[in-house]
């Protein structure tokens, strides 16, 4: 097998195919593309075909052609279009960080440490971005999978498998935090690198906005999967009816003769209008006719002919462009805040300042999310508190 000898020798291949390889992988799903497809998009060079086979860029398969696995996962990868969930690429960078902090630790030499240390960065990055891309493709793939997969049994097998990477992502951000907030304080002291904490900051942000997407998601799949119970139960009855029309039983195993008799489904069927036209010849010669018309237009000369009324033109103030500022809650320094505290979350959350108006309902329900986002961080008691007729639970900073 031959290899591109440099970046250039690629980069140009690339752009010399990219007809061809944009048309392949435009359609890789939906048609197996045929080497006399090919041969027109490279202005019928078969060298340059024979080229990419070389270079493994495209294999040929008989008269078929297709991406080699390699280039399809690169521009997947790039234009975020997989649907595969690959958590074992975030568990490698999560293990990889580990290792380059006890390298870190332990370095004396600072070039050395500086190469531990822009790898630990360049680590985070791909765990945040990682970690939402596969967010999305989980909500992705949990609707096509329910949308389009038409066999049930595998349609739940699928969901089900789909949870378990939902689960398995959860832990996996539970543990990134871990590393961040609990393990590994001593290596963030020593770093002291300004770029380093704004990756934090930047994860931090992106792990939460993945764990809320979580929580949608988990609803999402319960909720298909109970679709899915409904659905298989009442197919099982639909062919166990079915079996017994077959086999001549149904009338005498079923009491359907008794409950069909006791329905009378006309009445819901919609009334259709027959209306009945007049031909225009006997309006014209009937004298009946004509004596009725004029009768009717009598009835109806005092009707007033209203004008269409035209709307005022829009005024100018609506059209400016306005801004509305609204304050967000920000959960994260609402824990940090807890944590510095010996308070109580619930009495804390009750008595915090969210710069607005924040009602007492809207205040137990931020309670509910500081514990299911930060549940690691916090000691959950065994003690119990009625306010307002709300019972919870006594909740401490660990």
């Amino acid at each position: 097998m031959n290899t591109f000898n440099d970046i250039k020798e690629l980069v140009f291949a690339l752009n010399r195919e990219s007809k061809l390889i944009s048309e392949m992988f435009s359609k890789r799903k939906s048609i197996d593309y045929k080497l006399s497809d090919a041969i027109e998009l490279v202005d019928y060079d078969e060298n340059r075909i024979d080229f990419l086979i070389q270079r493994s860029v495209i294999r040929e398969n008989g008269a078929i052609l297709e991406l080699d696995d390699l280039f399809l996962e690169f521009f997947e990868q790039v234009l975020d279009v997989n649907e595969e969930i690959n958590l074992s690429y975030i568990d490698e960078n999560i293990k990889n960080i580990k290792e380059n902090i006890h390298y870190f630790l332990n370095e004396n030499n600072e070039n050395t440490k500086y190469g531990y240390l822009r790898f630990i960065k360049k680590a985070f990055r791909k765990i945040g971005l990682v970690t939402l891309r596969s967010v999305v493709d989980l909500r992705r793939n949990t609707d096509n999978t329910f949308k389009n997969e038409s066999n049930y049994k595998n349609k739940q097998l699928k969901l089900e498998s789909l949870d378990e990477k939902r689960t398995g992502i959860k832990n996996l951000i539970r543990q990134t935090l871990k590393i961040v907030n609990q393990e590994e304080v001593t290596f963030f002291n020593r770093a002291l690198d300004e770029e380093l904490n704004i990756i934090i900051i930047d994860l931090k942000l992106q792990l939460g906005e993945c764990s809320h997407n979580l929580i949608e998601i988990e609803k999402q799949i319960i909720d298909y999967l109970n679709q899915i119970k409904i659905h298989g139960k009442f197919l099982e009855k639909l062919r166990k009816l079915k079996y017994l029309k077959d086999h001549f039983l149904i009338e005498a195993e079923t009491d359907i003769k008794q409950i069909v008799s006791n329905k009378n489904h006309v009445i819901f069927e919609t009334r259709t209008s027959e209306p009945l036209n007049l031909s225009l010849d006997f309006l014209r010669e009937d004298e009946k006719a004509f004596e009725l018309i004029k009768r009717n237009a009598k009835n109806h000369k005092d009707r007033k002919l209203f004008k269409t009324e035209l709307a005022d033109s829009i005024s100018n103030e609506f059209l400016e462009n306005s801004t509305v500022e609204e304050i967000m809650i920000n959960y994260e320094e609402i824990k940090n805040s807890f944590i510095a505290t010996s308070d109580n979350l619930f009495h804390f959350i009750l008595n915090y300042d969210f710069s607005k108006n924040v009602e007492f309902n809207e205040r137990v329900t931020i309670f509910c999310h500081v514990i299911s986002l930060y549940e690691q961080d916090l000691d959950i008691k065994n003690n119990f508190q009625t306010t307002n007729d709300i019972e919870y639970a006594i909740v401490m900073a660990k």
